[in-house]
């Protein structure tokens, strides 16, 4: 097949990593790999530095076999994505005449169970931001000043409490207008290919879980939208006593959305609910995403389920995450590219936690997955009716 009608095949992954704190609880340094018990330790060895380098290394040994590769591929690797890729919009739009392909392959998700791969098929949205108060112009001795001036920290843990109900659910007015309900056929094939919830928490490490009334702990972290608080800062948190009112607050937040959800529609109702909790809260956006929904009936799934098959010997599993890659969304939307999200992580790799880890022998079957996956797709086109390029559109 003449290298201008193969398939466009693009490879993303991304190299940067999240901070490593707490330092105190890494058994190896954080950014010395380190192998222990058939595990690479460091941060980013499972997000994603292992899985990107798998496909690289894919590339290198088709080359080194075939001396050509079966379709023609483009790489994208970004060190933005644990920020929430604010850059990677304008990026893909600068060169959507350049960057021509017909699918695009992300392994930032996770497997099944170290026998069991699996095909991601749904990713959450999200809405990442802090919230600020400020009191004083400086920080007051609580002696003289408690009781009598009002204590920034104090509120802003007020204002985030509030966002919480007792049920479990966000309790912003309009947060859940647009969330989608789904029918009992895709709840019935969620409980009977993802992880229970005795999985979960074991992944976890805690001995009790949270949800909705009627949810399982799957259907909460991938059907429905979710808040974290990630920290609060303010005042004096060190050794001793300090008596003193704080002179400001700060507190992150993280929501994960569901379809039909958009982040700036959230932004919205929270700046609504904050303006009316406490008048001189700042909302302040560190990072929007589009929740995901992808065809399972594209060709290049089915290519990466056939290459799943070959190298682990079953059929992958296809699972909902309820983690958010802001490429997916962008991929489709700037360049109407359709992703497969074909994962090699487990769910106890600690990704974005002390001790993060990659299992070597994913990493030698990741390798191997993408190789078959180049020829899958490459026998797919041949097997199709010839067809020009596609062409990528703004």
């Amino acid at each position: 097949m003449p290298p201008a009608s193969r398939p466009h095949f693009l490879v993303y992954g991304h190299y940067d990593v999240q901070p490593p704190e707490p330092l105190e609880a890494w058994r190896t340094p954080p950014f010395q790999p380190t192998i222990s018990e058939g595990f690479l330790y460091g941060r980013g060895a499972s997000d994603d530095k292992g899985p990107l380098l798998a496909h690289v290394a894919a590339l290198e040994a088709y080359l080194r076999g075939a001396g050509a590769l079966p379709v023609n591929v483009e790489c994208v690797f970004e060190g933005e994505e644990e920020i929430g890729s604010p850059h990677l919009a304008d990026f893909l739009r600068s060169r959507r005449d350049g960057l021509r392909a017909d699918v695009a392959l992300v392994s930032d998700t996770r497997m099944r169970a170290r026998d069991q791969p699996a095909i991601t098929y749904a990713l959450r949205g999200a809405l990442a931001v802090e919230l600020e108060l400020r009191g004083p112009t400086r920080e007051l001795h609580s002696g003289q000043f408690g009781g009598a001036i009002r204590n920034p920290l104090e509120r802003l843990c007020e204002v985030v409490a509030g966002l919480s109900g007792r049920d479990g659910r966000i309790a912003i007015p309009g947060f859940y207008d647009r969330v989608r309900l789904w029918g009992a056929a895709e709840r019935d094939y969620m409980r009977h290919t993802g992880p229970s919830d005795a999985e979960i928490l074991r992944d976890a490490g805690v001995a009790a879980g949270t949800s909705e009334p009627g949810y399982s702990l799957y259907e909460q972290t991938t059907l429905r939208p979710s808040m974290t608080v990630s920290g609060i800062a303010g005042g004096y948190a060190g050794p001793g006593v300090k008596g003193v009112i704080p002179a400001r607050a700060v507190a992150k937040l993280g929501f994960r959305l569901v379809p039909d959800q958009d982040p700036r529609q959230v932004e919205a109702l929270l700046r609504r609910y904050g303006a009316r909790a406490a008048p001189d809260v700042h909302v302040r956006v560190l990072s929007r995403a589009r929740p995901t929904l992808l065809d399972l009936g594209q060709p290049a799934i089915r290519a990466a389920a056939a290459a799943c098959h070959r190298v682990f010997g079953t059929e992958p599993a296809f699972l909902r995450s309820g983690g958010t890659i802001p490429v997916v969304s962008l991929l489709e939307e700037r360049l109407q590219v359709p992703t497969v999200l074909l994962g090699f992580a487990l769910a106890n790799d600690g990704m974005h936690a002390p001790n993060e880890r990659f299992l070597l022998r994913n990493l030698e079957r990741g390798i191997q997955t993408s190789i078959w996956f180049l020829d899958e797709l490459a026998r797919a086109s041949r097997a199709a009716a010839p067809r020009a390029p596609v062409l990528a559109a703004g």
